[in-house]
């Protein structure tokens, strides 16, 4: 929203307004969520929903790094229980402190107005994510077998720490959403020697002058004119690449 005019943002709380107003049933409120869905927040789940059908024959688990809400995790797992419901190797890990931006640098620029602490979400709401995680697997194939992990924590300590405990981690997807340097770079340094021929590496802020850290990151763990970084043109932000 840092780029939102005034008008898109009053659209935007009156839209809210009517969802919290909503006359449909409550037995009905979860089947019909495609009516509050705005052109901005479909581009995003059509972008996963692309991707993921990129992943399909490639074996690995999906790990998003920078969760917050959870609902890339949520549509990660949605779409897991579509195209391959009995894959149990297709683990969904997230990555976050759960309190907002830890180790700002000089790298992340001053443009964004985000300190220290900048976008945390509610109290022990990992807690609360967990159980949406779980009502998602409880809904399809194999719901007796977890396949989600939720890591609260500092990259730069949480993401080595899993992978020495998990030395057969091999990495097919990897989504960054931390949006500032030394995390993205902590967790994309820890990761390299788990991503193979074919993982996709999906960015957020890649190119964003707003973040700038995340490119530094990136540039710094990577040799840029090795890749060709891609986009969707309904979803302008996000980017990807293959390796």
């Amino acid at each position: 929203m840092i780029l939102s005019s005034s008008d898109e943002k009053n659209v935007n709380k009156n839209f809210l307004k009517s969802f919290k107003e909503s006359p449909l049933p409550d037995d009905e409120i979860l089947a019909n969520l495609g009516l509050f869905l705005s052109s901005k927040s479909l581009a995003r789940i059509l972008f996963f929903y692309k991707i993921y059908k990129k992943i399909l024959h490639s074996h690995g688990i999906v790990i998003e790094f920078g969760v917050r809400w959870g609902q890339t995790l949520s549509v990660l797992s949605a779409l897991r229980g579509i195209f391959e419901p009995f894959n149990r190797h297709r683990k969904i890990l997230g990555f976050d402190t759960f309190e907002g931006f830890k180790g700002m640098s000089a790298e992340d620029g001053e443009r964004s107005n985000c300190r220290e602490g900048s976008y945390s979400v509610s109290r022990n709401y990992e807690e609360y994510l967990s159980g949406i995680m779980t009502f998602q697997e409880q809904l399809n194939p194999m719901s007796h077998i977890r396949r989600f992990e939720l890591i609260k924590g500092d990259a730069a300590v949480t993401v080595p720490q899993y992978l020495e405990k998990h030395p057969e981690t091999i990495i097919s997807m990897a989504v960054f959403d931390f949006d500032i340097y030394k995390p993205t770079k902590a967790a994309l340094s820890a990761i390299k020697p788990y991503l193979a021929k074919g993982s996709i590496l999906v960015f957020d802020e890649l190119c964003d002058d707003i973040f700038p850290g995340e490119t530094t990151a990136f540039k710094e763990v990577f040799a840029l004119r090795d890749f060709k970084i891609k986009r969707f043109p309904f979803a302008a932000r996000i980017s990807y690449l293959e390796l």
